[in-house]
């Protein structure tokens, strides 16, 4: 038996939240298979499985956080069988009481099993992460899953990421409810070898208990019965989630989530996707989550109404739709609630003054009309201002060096290395601020690639712990949507975040060689510094904001790209 435990995943990264099992207890699941997914204060990932073989436990739910080294799952050989095997007991006591002894003998598989079951834990998600919340499991108690096959998802407070299975075997165990925030470390699951699948198998080879095989079916019945009670805001959306709904062209507003508060799960998108193949009413998310299997002994005798919750779901849509005038409540994502929780933190942390200066960027904009076309096709993407400021950034830093650093207590410790956090948007569901590591010894043309590459990656879910740690200054960019000018909030430990605003067309004053003064239309955008008051003064401010101005207007930004 082999223990699932939650990795470390990042610098600093101490918990993560397991927000989804992508196998249950009895699935099967190879090495390297995606076993579940973790939630840290930096980035979503799925973690893969360390081995093959069948997973016979799941000790921590879904939402849960747990700290980095918390026994996850168990994952057993294929003689493994599942701890709940002993479910099917109740069953056949129900069906034939006087056979009594014989379910005694089901159990027996279990118990053996129990000590080769592999434990799951939620792994090192990211830097600074320490807990993460179980959002969704993938695999119920008594599934197959393959290593590598995504297990759970968890969300922390940075991003939502999809754990994979450490190992392949059979879910024997959830031990962390989706919706429950546990440490990293901690055991979210066990998982067991293949052999668990087929440990129920003897207890219904006696000829009465053969209808404990129906008994399966009033299991999804419970999940039938929870949609309608948690409707989907079609906000809250796991990267893959986000994923597969944009690739099969879906509306997630019209998705029913059967998942913690109303969330909508994979399996709800796939439920979604078969019906559309076949021409269905999208109406069965809720019957394909077989999580809630566990409960079905609640309700075993009316194996005739388990046709009924099928038909459940569709008075589930109406419920949903607040009535008019009413209020709507959506729960902020982990991404947003830590997000504000940082904000709160540095606006009581530091004294934040602003300084903006206007810039002229129109030897900026020459060299971006002259060069547009060429970038684009050698580059595939359009050459932006960032990569210009980004440059001013670092040049201006060599002469006004306590710009790039940190408070830590009484000190201001001095960054060598120059590493920029660029803000990224991720339509209007979050913000994260991926790293451009060494700004200071890169020139226009790496720089552009870097930002370019690192945007992508965060827009897309495909961020490591690394990505998102070791800033030591930041750069929001909200120009985009032609911003005047932006009061941004310090990212701590940090000193100082620029915020780019709107290059716009206008008249400027401009003087020629001969000191005569002429009115002529440039492009002029504002740069505005919100720095901490601790680290300096504003004098120190204005001149480094001045030193950028003069570097963007009067570089040689040809032989830049040359």
């Amino acid at each position: 038996m082999t223990d699932i435990t939650l990795p470390l995943l990042g610098e600093s990264v101490t918990e993560g939240t397991i927000t989804r099992w992508f196998k249950a207890v009895g699935d099967t699941i190879a090495e390297d298979e995606a076993l579940f997914e973790v939630s840290t204060d930096k980035v979503d990932s799925e973690v893969p499985s360390p081995i093959t073989g069948v997973i016979t436990e799941i000790l921590v739910p879904e939402g849960e956080t747990v700290d980095v080294g918390t026994v996850l799952a168990r994952v057993g050989d294929a003689g493994a069988a599942p701890a709940p095997a002993a479910a099917p007991e109740p069953v056949a006591e129900a069906t034939a009481p006087a056979p009594a002894p014989e379910p005694a003998a089901a159990p027996e598989p279990a118990a053996a099993a129990s000590g080769d079951l592999a434990d799951v834990t939620l792994p090192l998600l990211g830097e600074s992460v320490t807990e993460g919340t179980i959002t969704q499991w993938f695999k119920a108690v008594g599934d197959a899953i393959a290593e590598d096959e995504a297990l759970f998802e968890v969300s922390t407070d940075k991003v939502d990421s999809e754990v994979p299975s450490p190992l392949s075997g059979v879910v024997a165990e959830i031990l962390v409810p989706e919706g429950e925030t546990v440490e990293v470390g901690t055991v979210l699951a066990r998982i067991g070898s293949g052999a668990v699948v087929a440990a129920p198998a003897p207890a219904p080879a006696a000829p009465e208990p053969a209808p404990a095989t129906p008994a399966a079916a009033p299991a999804a019945a419970p999940p039938a019965a929870e949609a309608p009670s948690a409707p989907s805001s079609g906000l809250v959306l796991s990267p893959v989630v986000r994923r597969l709904i944009s690739e099969n062209g879906l509306d997630a507003s019209t998705i029913t989530g059967t998942g913690l508060g109303g969330r909508i799960t994979r399996k709800d998108v796939e439920a979604v996707v078969q019906q559309q193949a076949a021409g269905g009413a999208p109406a069965a998310p809720a019957a394909a989550t077989p999580a809630p299997a566990a409960a079905a002994p609640a309700a075993p005798a009316p194996a005739a109404p388990a046709s009924a919750p099928a038909a459940s779901p569709a008075p589930a849509a109406p419920a949903a739709a607040p009535a008019a005038g009413q209020d709507g409540r959506l729960p902020l994502n982990n991404i947003r609630r830590r997000t504000a929780e940082h904000m709160v933190m540095s606006k009581a942390t530091s004294p934040h003054v602003l300084t903006a200066m206007e810039v002229d960027f129109e030897a900026v904009e020459v060299i971006r009309r002259r060069h547009k076309a060429a970038w684009k096709a050698e580059e595939g993407f359009s050459l932006t201002y960032l990569p210009f400021i980004l440059r001013a950034v670092a040049d201006a830093i060599r002469e006004f060096p306590h710009m790039n650093a940190s408070l830590d207590g009484n000190d201001l410790v001095v960054h060598d290395e120059l590493n920029v956090a660029v803000a990224v948007d991720l339509n209007f569901d979050g913000l994260l601020a991926p790293v451009v590591k060494g700004v200071e010894g890169k020139r226009l043309r790496a720089l552009s690639q870097d930002v370019v590459d690192v945007a992508t990656r965060a827009r897309s879910k495909n961020l490591t712990p690394d990505d998102l740690s070791g800033g030591t200054f930041t750069i929001t960019n909200p120009g985009q949507y032609g911003t005047m000018m932006q009061f941004p909030i310090i990212n701590q430990p940090q000193v100082a975040i620029l915020s780019t605003d709107g290059v716009h067309r206008k008249p400027v004053v401009v003087t020629d060689s001969m000191g005569s003064e002429s009115i002529a239309i440039h492009s002029v955008g504002v740069l505005a510094l919100a720095w901490d008051h601790r680290a300096f003064d504003g004098a120190y401010a204005a001149a480094f904001l001045a030193k950028m101005r003069d570097i963007i207007e009067t570089a040689d930004w040809e032989a830049e790209l040359s």
